[in-house]
């Protein structure tokens, strides 16, 4: 270590220009030490060159410390003029200097860079108010006290306290001096300091410093708190465990059994008397094996308790009888819903076949149908006609393979899947459970769900249905598993076959008369604190309820809209009406509002080229106005209405139909060569697709060119080829019904169609008329002439006759 050390004792004038000294990751303020490692060539240079003259010299900060050669670009603009007092030089070339800041200086230009760095400078002067200044005064002041607390607060929160610095601040009376030395001395950061350095107004100085101070007050209390907490708590675990080894230790001396040893003969009756299988046993003594050896209260100990816990609940040999009296079955379904005979009958089939056979297995039925049919109710319905045990594991939305296999037990708070939960939450192995919306099971990067059904919904396998929690088989094979879905396309097809699907259709109007009356009327009347005497509704304002408010499938708005009026009407007796209240059918828009649905048919088909069309949805059928017009252009075609890839095919297809048959028609053969068509389905928001409009677009197409209206009463549906055949499609009992809800009661379907009448109720079909055709020409002649002439005008002969497939008055439908 070299001995040459200088101590400057005269502090000169400061010159014009500085020689320039670069720091990394600090800043320099006046009248303050500052003791510096220099060990760059460059900056080692300026030192030895400012050390043979008076030495004064300029400490700017750089932007960016890893920079080893700044250039004027890489500085701040405001440093510090500094002296220097002391220098030690060491063995490896370094400088130790230490340095006294004189004055705020700003870095104007550059003279020189070698052979060190020379710059121009301009001294910068604190801004202070005045004598005149009396409020800025005080507020001055006011600040400088307040950082002196703050000062002190942080002194004392810091590990070492010295003595001399709580003096110094305490012998500051400049408030740009205190404010400088508190941004020097606690540990702000960089960019905090430079911003402290670069303001040269002193009431704002001291605003910011109490801000960074005070933020720093914060965090150091925050840390404070959080290691006394854990402190505490290191000490109470301490603490705790040396009273349970005392205890441990007076109970071995008085010859007491300790907790664990009351706890695991506690655990070993009640796995007696739980009816496990022999190898589920095996596993339930060996993890109480492992309870009695692991350390009391620890984080295993806890884990293997909750595992025997859920393995004793479970009901292994538990299980509610069944009621095999089909009779009392029938009327409990009866009484719950309405219709639904195929269902009922089939449930009845299962209690007469395990009245004659009591270990069959139970089966996998599938509801399938539209919202508000009654799905999720008709199981619990079955449930109590059986006598068992019901449960609702809903399955919309889940993504994860753990809700239905369940967590492992190496992971924290894990658990049984849902199957396991809910037969664990009846306490029968022998429940009624129903997975609700099985066509909304998603899947992700956390496994498929689906595929975890699998082995749930398959009597071959579900008998050792492994959860991953339990790891051993618990018997699923008892359990009636009714799974509810609104459409079948989204379920997986190995899924789908391990089920009995039973479909649900919508209601016609007047059975969903019959189920108000019957079930939603009552339901609501008691669910609002009303009597049966206190408020009655007429049929025809049931009627009206369906007809305007309502326009779905199942019947869940109709309940809603009936609870509307049974709120109006409890406001009234709450507000002191004891009259009884009828609702009539001209009084239900005085409860509802205006009607929300209305008949807009016979307006929309009063023109040409506007065909009716009937449509399948995963909520019901409905009707579609399939409108065409024609204006000049040049042979295009343009579909509207958010149509799939299938429909704008089927449009495409009836349009060439037409230009092949235009003289049969009696239509120009070049009527579309100056032509642009335009195909419109509207609900245009709402995706469409499917090949069942094909007949519709047809019949618009020609009604359009031909200037002849279609029958306002009618709906059509079926799938047409370029020969002009029609071909059959789905969802017949579902667009029947939408049909009735428009108030259309004719329907051309395709002939090969006929079958499927038989899905449709019989009344349904007395008051509808069917008109089966197996051509494009014999839908036309239909949906073109009166409503009359195709009703009720011609004899079965006739309608033969003319080629058309029309069902006999005498015996409409199979």
């Amino acid at each position: 270590m070299s001995e040459s050390t200088t101590e400057a004792t005269h502090i000169p004038a400061l010159p014009d220009a500085l020689p320039l000294l670069p720091l990394r990751d600090t800043a320099v303020f006046p009248h303050l030490p500052a003791p510096l490692m220099v060990g760059r060539p460059a900056s080692v240079r300026t030192i030895e060159q400012v050390l043979k003259g008076n030495k004064l010299l300029a400490l700017v900060a750089q932007k960016n410390a890893s920079v080893n050669e700044p250039g004027p670009e890489d500085l701040f603009e405001v440093g510090t003029a500094a002296i220097i007092q002391k220098f030690l030089k060491l063995p490896d070339g370094t400088l130790r200097v230490w340095t006294r800041g004189l004055e705020r200086v700003r870095i104007l230009d550059m003279i020189s860079t070698e052979p060190f760095p020379v710059a121009r400078i301009e001294v910068l002067h604190e801004i202070v108010p005045g004598s005149k200044e009396a409020e800025e005064r005080k507020e001055v002041e006011g600040l400088s006290r307040n950082l002196q607390n703050l000062v002190q607060k942080m002194l004392s929160m810091l590990p070492i306290n010295p003595d001399e610095l709580n003096i110094t601040f305490m012998n500051i009376e400049e408030p740009g001096r205190l404010a400088d030395m508190a941004a020097a001395v606690f540990g702000l950061k960089l960019d905090q300091k430079q911003e402290i350095l670069e303001t040269l107004d002193v009431r704002s100085r001291l605003e910011k410093i109490t801000r960074f101070l005070s933020r720093e007050i914060e965090v150091m209390e925050i840390g404070s708190k959080i290691q006394q907490e854990v402190q505490e708590e290191i000490d109470k675990n301490q603490r705790k465990f040396y009273l349970r080894e005392q205890l441990k230790a007076i109970q071995r001396e008085l010859g007491e059994g300790d907790e664990a040893t009351t706890q695991v003969n506690e655990l070993t009756e009640k796995i007696d008397k739980a009816g496990m299988p022999p190898e589920v046993r095996a596993e339930a003594l060996k993890e109480l094996t492992r309870l009695r050896n692991a350390s009391l209260n620890t984080a295993e100990q806890s884990v293997i308790r909750n595992y025997l816990d859920i393995l004793i609940d479970l009901p292994w040999s538990k299980s509610t009888e069944d009621k095999l009296d089909l009779s009392e079955a029938r009327q409990i379904l009866d009484e719950d819903h309405y219709d639904l005979a195929r269902v009922k009958d089939r449930i009845l089939e299962h209690l007469a076949v395990r009245k004659l056979k009591p270990d069959i297995k139970g089966p996998i039925l599938c509801f399938v149908g539209p919202p508000g049919t009654g799905k999720t109710s008709l199981g619990r319905s079955i449930a109590r006609a059986m006598g068992r045990h019901f449960h609702r594991v809903s399955l919309g939305g889940v993504r994860d393979e753990a809700e239905i296999r369940g967590h492992r037990r190496t992971y924290i708070g894990s658990m049984p899947g849902r199957i396991i939960q809910a037969i664990r939450k009846v306490g029968s192995n022998n429940p009624v459970i129903v997975l609700d919306e099985v066509d909304k099971v998603g899947t992700d990067f956390r496994g498929d769900p689906s595929s975890a059904l699998l082995e749930v919904l398959d009597p071959e396998q579900n008998f050792s249905f492994s959860d991953h929690f339990l790891e051993v088989p618990f018997d699923l094979s008892r359990v009636m598993f009714i799974t509810t879905a609104n459409i079948l396309e989204t379920i997986p097809p190995a899924l789908r076959d391990r089920m009995e699907v039973l479909t649900l259709p919508g209601y016609t109007e007047e059975e969903k008369a019959r189920i108000a009356r019957a079930h939603l009327i009552p339901r609501q009347v008691a669910n609002h604190g009303l009597t049966e005497e206190g408020i009655r509704f007429e049929d025809e304002a049931i009627a009206a309820i369906i007809s305007g408010w309502t326009r779905e499938a199942g019947v869940r708005n109709l309940e809603r809209e009936i609870g509307a009026i049974c709120r109006k009407v409890a406001r009234r007796v709450a507000e002191g009406s004891t009259d009884p209240i009828t609702v009539r059918a001209a009084e239900v828009e005085e409860f509802l509002g205006s009607p929300k649905f209305w008949s807009e048919v016979a307006e929309r088909t009063r023109i040409p080229g506007v065909a009716i069309g009937l449509a399948w949805t995963p909520v019901g059928g409905e009707i579609l106005f399939i409108e065409a017009t024609m204006m000049k252009g040049n042979k295009g075609l343009q579909l509207t209405g958010q149509l799939g890839d299938v429909m704008k095919e089927s449009a495409q297809a009836a349009l060439s139909w037409v230009r092949s048959r235009a003289r049969d028609l009696g239509l120009d053969p070049g009527f579309y060569d100056d032509k642009d068509i335009h195909i419109h389905v509207p609900s245009g928001a709402m995706p469409k697709d499917g090949p069942s409009a094909g007949v519709t677009m047809a019949t618009a197409l020609v009604s359009l060119l031909t200037g002849v209206p279609c029958r306002s009463d009618l709906a059509m549906t079926g799938e047409i080829t370029l020969r002009g055949k029609v071909l059959p499609v789905g969802g017949i009992k579902e667009k029947v019904l939408a049909a009735r809800r428009a108030g259309l009661h004719t329907v051309i379907l395709p002939e090969r169609n006929r079958k499927d009448l038989q899905d449709i109720a019989e009344e349904l079909r007395a008051d509808m008329t069917f008109l089966f055709v197996e051509t494009l020409d014999q839908a036309l002649e239909l949906a073109q002439r009166e409503p009359a002439s195709a009703i009720s005008g011609a004899s079965p002969a006739e309608s033969a006759g003319r080629g058309l497939a029309a069902d006999p008055p005498a015996r409409r439908g199979p």
